[in-house]
């Protein structure tokens, strides 16, 4: 049995499914009960667990496939990026599958749409700031997300959360040998945040992280994507970004790589209202 047929209620005789959470061309997510923590009296029972969807799970090596991403995933720790758990296969209906934290809030695709003006300078700060400390971290880690685009961003009361690392990449992981998605598979990427040289074939880096980072910040400020460019077409500067933040965002935006003269740490700098300083006073 496979996703695509519906999984049962019950998966491993322990996680009761209630609702999907959440749809995407690699996975689906459902809100669970886990009985077992239910029965020792534990508050706060109810995980996020992830199967494959339709596209992948009928192929030969789709439970590899989710482990992939679960063994990048199960090793971040930081506030606004989502915890992995546990990853179990129901043995009986042949299901693989992984747990997580559930993320209450809204995705920031969902925000967007309620918001056409963009966001408040004062609003919007701190969201940019979460996110860029959180792409941080996982590059120092040796994890690249590969995918970072409003969908995969949740919203809620604790800050931003950074998920689905489906598409990514991790140092550790390829240096085991351990597979990853390849990406030639399916149509993975979403034009409108997926850097260039993405779209081209390239690998994911760095460097395409940060530019969908800053097609979401544009797009917070903004009330829409930046759309499509030519080349050497030049982008106004976002009605709701304060001007000393705009020569930043600008470069992480530039569609050749080599002209993303900043890190994701320089822009979070940028938009925290910092300036490096490279002597002692």
């Amino acid at each position: 049995m496979n996703a695509a047929a519906g999984p049962p209620n019950l998966l491993a005789g322990r996680y009761q499914l209630e609702r999907i959470l959440g749809t995407g061309g690699m996975g689906v997510v459902y809100r669970a009960r886990d009985l077992m923590h239910e029965a020792f009296g534990e508050p706060d029972c109810r995980v996020a667990l992830k199967l494959l969807g339709e596209t992948l799970s009928a192929s030969a090596d789709a439970h590899v496939l989710l482990y992939s991403e679960f063994a990048l995933t199960r090793s971040l720790r930081h506030d606004h990026v989502v915890r992995a758990f546990s990853f179990e296969v129901d043995t009986t209906h042949q299901l693989a599958f992984f747990t997580m934290e559930v993320m209450p809030g809204l995705t920031l695709d969902r925000m967007l749409a309620e918001c056409p003006q963009g966001l408040a300078w004062q609003e919007l700060q701190p969201m940019a700031l979460q996110l860029l400390d959180a792409l941080a971290y996982t590059h120092r880690q040796g994890v690249l997300h590969g995918d970072v685009k409003p969908a995969n961003i949740m919203v809620g009361e604790q800050g931003v959360r950074l998920f689905d690392f489906g598409l990514g990449h991790g140092e550790a992981q390829a240096k085991a040998g351990l597979p990853s998605l390849s990406r030639s598979r399916l149509n993975a990427w979403t034009p409108a945040y997926a850097a260039p040289e993405l779209i081209a074939g390239g690998g994911p880096s760095a460097s395409a992280d940060l530019y969908g980072a800053a097609c979401v910040l544009y797009e917070l400020a903004e009330g829409r994507r930046p759309g499509e460019r030519q080349q050497n077409q030049r982008l106004r500067r976002p009605r709701q970004l304060p001007r000393h933040c705009w020569p930043s965002l600008c470069s992480a935006l530039a569609m050749d790589p080599e002209q993303r003269t900043v890190g994701v740490a320089e822009l979070r700098d940028a938009l925290a209202g910092r300036r490096r300083c490279w002597f002692l006073s």
